[in-house]
């Protein structure tokens, strides 16, 4: 008698199905490990601001030089994932980094009181907090 190797229609399909329910599970962890690496870009250019602006204010008595912010925007190349603004007086500043492309709905703000928050918009299973800086889904810095 011939005996037949290979695999059954069965056996195939059962393969399939546990890959499938493997790449379920994973492919929203890894989207959201890929976003939480992003947001350090946000937070450690808006936390390098911030001394920039201070030691502006320490040397000049003034946050802004002729209407514009004492500090200079980082800008793309040096950025990809997010565009950075300032706006403010002569005593007040506020920092503000807005996502774009994959991070489009996050922004970040920091004044000089160094109140931080976070905004999220639109992203699924993320929330903002006026209190901090959103590292994390829901809302947990």
């Amino acid at each position: 008698m011939k005996r037949q190797s290979g695999f059954t229609l069965v056996e195939v399909m059962v393969a399939v199905v546990i890959a499938a329910i493997l790449a379920s599970v994973a492919l929203p962890a890894y989207t959201n490990y890929v976003r939480r690496g992003k947001i350090s870009e946000a937070t450690s250019n808006l936390a390098s601001l911030r001394v920039v602006m201070e030691q502006y204010y320490q040397d000049n008595r003034t946050y802004m030089n002729g209407g514009a912010c004492g500090a200079t925007m980082p800008a793309a190349p040096a950025v990809q994932h997010f565009t950075f603004a300032c706006a403010g007086t002569a005593t007040t500043y506020t920092l503000t980094a807005t996502g774009i492309g994959g991070m489009a709905g996050f922004s970040y703000t920091l004044n000089e009181a160094n109140a931080k928050a976070s905004a999220v918009a639109g992203v699924a299973g993320w929330a903002g907090n006026n209190a901090c800086w959103v590292t994390k889904q829901g809302g947990a810095c």
